[in-house]
């Protein structure tokens, strides 16, 4: 028995599950502990129950994807408003340098998934569904870019983009803390460093509660939709070199366009603050969606190839971390906490970055330059050039 639902029917179903997951993390604190996202533990429920019912002939789902595909689009236009060129110049030279080699990490990672891809025989596509896809990128940019592959022939791509994402987030948060650990006391970095500021200070403009102006909600909506629009004319054009780009391409680029007009001209205001608000809400929502149409079963063929490729993103992030990271950003207990800081975004998300950090500086000591850099890196810029370089890949390689 096949089971259809229409759009709306699908999106109610897809806030159920987000509810869901959101209820399961709050009581269980192994999610809480490794940043889990709601959806994904909401989704992966629903993905496994999907399976059960499949394989027992009792009933199988099939749902329209035509919401999922807005809230995809909407969620990475909102991640073109973060590109804003006088944010990065602010940040000064350590916050290009970490940008410069996240970017390195990013290309490694997707050198790494093909390589292996090919050693086992594999479409490249499904070796770039382990690369920055899931790992720099997260269950975001694996569930746009996944479907994508699919398109282009890589079956079971999305299952394997979205395994390896929740496989990044644990693993992620694992490492940065024992990296760290070892840099600090190996180098003596807490005698050296004479400078500690005080944490509240390092974290300040994370924690601040910024007020929310109801009139910047619908300005905020506004400005996503124009660049939504904008968006599909700029695709249309990018699509006439005969590449392959991603839907939501166009929309990236007219949301950056619109953020620096306003960032150096001051003639109208991107409300960022709320923008993000909507975002993140259009990205759960995306997830949740994305998530409950996994195809679980896919994943049997591919289960010792997938194995082998994780590890092998998890030793390249380590031995980046350890070796790069901490060295190109300054050899101190500052480059010491980046370094742990980039396992948790290089692998998951940032805020399991923060979460690598504040361990480490809990026990440490506080690291203010860290705290500066990696959410500025993590959540505005490396989406925006991970996509670039995905996309690169992936006309190059298929």
């Amino acid at each position: 028995m096949i089971l259809q639902l229409d759009m709306i029917q699908a999106l109610a179903l897809a806030v159920v599950v987000l509810l869901v997951g959101q209820f399961i993390r709050k009581k269980v604190s192994f999610l809480e502990k490794f940043c889990i996202p709601a959806p994904v533990i909401g989704g992966l429920i629903f993905a496994i129950l999907a399976l059960i019912l499949r394989q027992t002939g009792i009933i199988e789902f099939e749902m329209d994807g035509t919401l999922k595909k807005v809230l995809m689009t909407a969620f990475f236009t909102t991640v073109g408003f973060t590109a804003s060129l006088r944010l990065l110049k602010k940040g000064g030279l350590k916050v290009v340098l970490f940008l410069i080699i996240a970017i390195i990490l990013v290309s490694l990672q997707n050198v790494i998934g093909v390589s292996l891809a090919k050693v086992f025989h594999l479409d490249t596509l499904i070796g770039l569904s382990t690369g920055s896809v899931p790992m720099t990128g997260g269950h975001g940019t694996s569930g746009a870019f996944a479907p994508l592959f699919e398109e282009k022939g890589a079956i079971g791509a999305t299952t394997v983009a979205m395994a390896s994402a929740t496989f990044g987030l644990i693993v992620g948060s694992m490492l940065g803390g024992p990296i760290a650990k070892r840099l600090i006391e190996k180098h003596n970095l807490l005698d050296k460093n004479k400078t500690l500021a005080s944490k509240e200070v390092a974290t300040t403009k994370e924690n601040e509660i910024k007020e929310l102006i109801p009139s910047n909600f619908a300005l905020a909506a506004f400005q996503i939709i124009i660049a939504m629009g904008i968006g599909t004319i700029i695709s249309s054009l990018i699509q006439k070199t005969g590449a392959t780009f991603p839907p939501y391409i166009g929309a990236m680029f007219a949301a950056a366009i619109i953020r620096n007009i306003s960032d150096f001209t001051n003639a109208y205001k991107t409300p960022s603050t709320e923008i993000d608000i909507l975002g993140n809400i259009s990205l759960s929502l995306f997830l949740s969606m994305a998530l409950m149409g996994l195809k679980l079963w896919q994943l049997a063929d591919l289960a010792v190839p997938l194995f082998v490729m994780l590890i092998a993103q998890t030793i390249l992030m380590g031995l980046f971390a350890y070796f790069v990271t901490f060295n190109v950003m300054g050899r101190d207990y500052q480059a010491a906490v980046l370094a742990g800081g980039h396992c948790g975004f290089g692998m998951g998300a940032t805020p399991n970055a923060i979460a690598n950090m504040e361990a480490i500086s809990s026990k440490y000591g506080p690291a203010p330059v860290a705290f500066f850099i990696i959410p500025l890196v993590g959540s505005l810029f490396i989406d925006f050039f991970n996509v670039g370089i995905i996309t690169a890949f992936m006309n190059i390689f298929h």
